[in-house]
């Protein structure tokens, strides 16, 4: 028997009756009332503040990556400037003022040698336009290798010696012209005066002209290496940099439009998602940006100028060794001197180890021949066994190739010329040393010259091309990565901050709560 009474039952919940007579519990208002306050109390601050926080690290990778980028550019541009427009360029002039230096006593030997006549295919008063020629451009040498002395106290020392000794050498070339001018000169026959005058200028020429030269040469290629290995170098690291940083910046921009996503059920934020593909476009580019400047560099440096160098060294000295068919005929005395030191310029061009002056064109022929039956068999090192190793252009190989034809053909001159003034032909070793006419030396090197200019013409071509291009390439990029960078935070903002606000809304501002539905229930009795 239930004994329990009414006054043992528990207090009744709070009912309150419609106007249908069915109850309507309080219940299910306060839990939903409770389980908003509790999520206003205890979500907003965590969420809002993973939010806030997360963009923060976003935005500072975003803005490293943008930093890192136009430093980088910065650092490229400068690159690629004194590589192709101030180092580059004094090279070519230095190693041309070596080789019109040469031209100049190569002239004044052949004013000597030809003296007063008319009928050798070459006369004094050629000698003499071609020698003020070579003067003209040694000057504009000077002026384009004087521009880097600017920023370099040891190249303006180098030219002050230039200048220096040219004045000195001019003023022996100009006593040279009027000692000789005097009287009817026999070909081969110069006044003691005028040859001791010549002697003295070459000396000079050799002293001071030449090495100064050299060495303007020498630091310039110097600088052209160290900027090349530091700027790609820098252009190396710059790219494994902005993957690793772009890796950080997608992820974390991901990761942000995932968790957003996920806590507000909204799969799609248009502006999160257009600012994760704007930082996805700005790392691929700056990833190729940084590959590209990288090859650039090594197309100019490795493949371009490292066959420049050689070959505008190649032909400075050949045109030493032709002053020197000259200076071996005009000088009697020193014959022996003048011949050794054109072999060893014929060795420094094609170096064929043991080879001499009598032995040279056999060896040369043969390694000619070796080639010519394999491209890969080179024997020769030298100037032109650089080159021949660097090949790497369209139609170089073909126009080095036709260069040791013509060196071929110029070397059997040589040969030819000493004979001649050996066997006391000395007018007619004149007369073939010195014409320009089809079939003689100069014409043969004239050849020989024209060939040499046509490898180097290729080789300047990619090379001016290669920096016009790395420096087009960086055309923008100074502002690109911070506009970019601007973009992708301003979108970040844009998609957060309807979130955000919803965090800062008040109680009475927010959705009306929903009536439970109404629920009849009999009362106990």
């Amino acid at each position: 028997m239930n004994t329990r009474t009414t006054l043992d039952r528990p207090p009744p919940r709070h009912r309150s009756t419609n106007a249908s007579g069915a109850t309507r519990t309080r219940g299910g208002l306060s839990r939903i009332r409770s389980l908003r306050r509790r999520r206003r109390v205890r979500e907003p601050g965590n969420t809002s503040a993973f939010i806030r926080i997360w963009t923060l690290i976003v935005a500072l990778v975003v803005a490293s990556l943008a930093v890192l980028l136009i430093y980088d550019v910065r650092q490229e541009n400068g690159g690629l400037t004194v590589i192709g427009h101030q180092t580059a360029p004094v090279v070519e002039a230095s190693t041309d003022l070596y080789l019109r230096l040469n031209d100049m006593d190569a002239q004044m030997a052949n004013i000597l040698l030809v003296g007063s006549a008319k009928n050798l295919g070459f006369t004094r008063a050629e000698a003499l336009g071609i020698f003020q020629s070579d003067r003209q451009q040694a000057s504009i040498d000077l002026q384009e290798a004087s521009a880097e002395a600017v920023v370099d106290p040891a190249a303006a020392q180098s030219i002050r010696s230039l200048l220096n000794a040219l004045g000195s050498y001019e003023a022996l070339a100009a006593q040279v012209t009027m000692v000789s001018g005097q009287g009817n000169q026999l070909p081969g026959k110069p006044s003691p005066a005028a040859l001791a005058l010549y002697t003295q200028a070459t000396d000079l020429l050799r002293a001071q002209l030449l090495p100064a030269s050299q060495d303007l040469t020498n630091r310039n290629a110097a600088i052209l290496q160290n900027t090349y290995a530091t700027d790609r170098g820098n252009a190396l690291s710059a790219r494994n940099w902005v993957f690793a940083i772009g890796v950080m910046v997608l992820v974390a921009a991901i990761a942000l439009q995932v968790y957003v996503a996920r806590r507000f059920h909204r799969w799609i934020n248009p502006a999160m998602a257009a600012a994760t593909l704007i930082a996805a476009a700005l790392v691929i580019a700056g990833v190729r940006l940084t590959s590209g400047q990288a090859q650039y560099l090594y197309v100019a440096k490795v493949e371009a100028f490292n066959s420049i160098l050689p070959l505008d060294q190649a032909r400075a000295v050949s045109y030493d060794a032709n002053a020197d068919e000259s200076r071996y005929l005009v000088d009697p005395a020193l014959a022996a001197q003048y011949q050794q030191s054109f072999l060893t310029k014929t060795l420094e061009l094609v170096n064929l180890p043991g080879a001499g002056i009598y032995t040279f064109d056999q060896r040369f022929a043969a390694a000619l021949n070796a080639y010519n039956t394999n491209n890969n068999d080179i024997e020769w090192t030298g100037y032109w066994g650089d080159e021949f190793r660097n090949f790497t252009f369209v139609g170089e190989p073909q126009a080095a190739e036709l260069s040791m034809k013509r060196f071929q053909v110029y070397e059997l001159d040589d040969r030819k010329l000493r004979k001649l003034n050996d066997t006391g032909h000395l007018v007619a070793a004149i007369a073939f040393d010195t014409s320009y006419n089809p079939g003689q030396s100069n014409w043969a090197f004239g050849q020989f010259d024209n060939a040499q200019e046509q490898v180097i013409d290729i080789n300047v071509n990619a090379f001016n091309q290669a920096i016009k291009d790395g420096l087009h390439a960086l055309d923008g990029w100074t502002v690109i990565p911070a506009v970019a960078g601007l973009a992708v935070l301003g979108l970040l903002l844009a998609g957060l901050r309807g979130r955000l606000a919803e965090y800062r809304m008040p109680i009475s501002d927010s959705a009306p709560v929903p009536t439970p539905l109404a629920t009849t229930t009999e009362e106990a009795g």
